[in-house]
């Protein structure tokens, strides 16, 4: 295949060369041009086919203008969604993205860090494993751009932008007190990580405000690593242990879907053997009958500030600010509470 060079692009479009440079690198409305030739230039491009050197792009200006993403899982719909958001958003503004997956492995983490920091991208946004606080100290060290989503390490100033898990969760128990529900179940993993913690605060923390609710805190910790294949019977087992239970309350949206295939190999009628609310949105919760009541995290207001905030950093060359951005989750009541 024959390499199209940018001067081939400027001979059809009618301009020098460094403006077509100036267009497909991102920096049009920096050089004034017009958003109709930019549009020209770049529709000229995709036609012949060209593609740019990122290596040599990189050398001479200095940015790959590429993202690097991490998270815990790219399959999870919440972190897939988060991902399409954010790689259209950043896309606006000339950047690329390369997902990967830590599996909430910190040595995985590490060393996916670790390959996109020789690939020279321009910025991290990541979704930590517990453990990896170090290297990111050690990209902030750098000055390397960093923005934290979904989870973050207190003491370790970097921006995060994430749900609010803490009053989305109260929101939640609250809901299902004020519905009558005394002995609500809270089922979460233990992975101490922040957003987890806040969650089960803000549900023992709603109960001990409660004047209606009884004083006891029912809760499951799963371990993380043990969820498949042992999930359901985990939860079975509890549930059975605790069969004056009249709510649950799943910390996330993945312990939901195993909660509700536990209530399903019990015979337990949702709404009328017990109440279901999940932390997180699932198309299946739409699906279920009855619908899953859940708290939907703001995905594209989350992907959103990301971007805003790490295209920031780069295209300023400023620090990471140690800025703690929460967005109010929102209470979807269906037909299981």
């Amino acid at each position: 295949m024959k390499k199209v060079l940018l001067k081939e692009i400027a001979s059809i479009a009618g301009v020098v060369p460094s403006t077509v440079s100036c267009v497909l690198n991102g920096k049009a409305k920096e050089r004034r041009i017009s958003d109709d030739l930019a549009q020209k230039i770049k529709e000229i491009a995709e036609g012949v086919g060209y593609i740019p050197n990122q290596v040599a792009v990189s050398l001479r200006t200095g940015y790959s203008r590429i993202l690097g993403l991490i998270v815990e899982d790219i399959s999870n719909i919440f972190f897939a969604t988060l991902a399409k958001v954010l790689e259209d958003e950043v896309q606006k503004h000339g950047y690329r993205v390369v997902y990967c997956s830590t599996e909430n492995d910190k040595q995985k983490g590490t060393e996916l860090l670790n390959m996109l920091y020789h690939r020279q991208v321009d910025g991290y946004i990541i979704a930590p494993a517990l453990g990896m606080e170090e290297s990111i100290k050690s990209l902030l060290k750098q000055h390397k751009p960093v923005v934290l989503v979904d989870r973050f390490f207190p003491g370790v100033g970097t921006t995060n932008v994430l749900v609010d898990n803490y009053g989305s969760t109260r929101k939640a128990i609250g809901f299902l007190l004020r519905q009558g529900y005394k002995r609500i179940a809270f089922v979460t993993t233990n992975r101490q990580m922040v957003q987890m913690q806040e969650r089960e605060k803000a549900y023992k923390d709603e109960l001990a405000d409660s004047l209606s609710a009884v004083d006891e805190h029912i809760v499951l910790n799963i371990d993380y690593f043990n969820l498949y294949p042992a999930g359901r019977e985990i939860i079975t087992a509890f549930l059975l242990q605790n069969e004056g239970v009249d709510a649950v309350f799943f910390a996330t949206n993945y312990l939901g879907m195993y909660g509700l295939q536990s209530l399903k190999t019990l015979g337990w009628k949702i709404p009328d053997r017990i109440a279901v609310v999940c932390f997180d949105d699932n198309d299946i919760f739409k699906l279920y009958s009855p619908g899953i009541t859940c708290i939907r995290q703001p995905i594209h207001e989350i992907a959103t500030a990301a971007a805003k905030r790490i295209i920031g950093q780069i295209e300023s060359d400023r620090q990471p600010e140690n800025e703690q951005v929460l967005i109010e989750g929102e209470l979807v009541i269906r037909g299981s509470a």
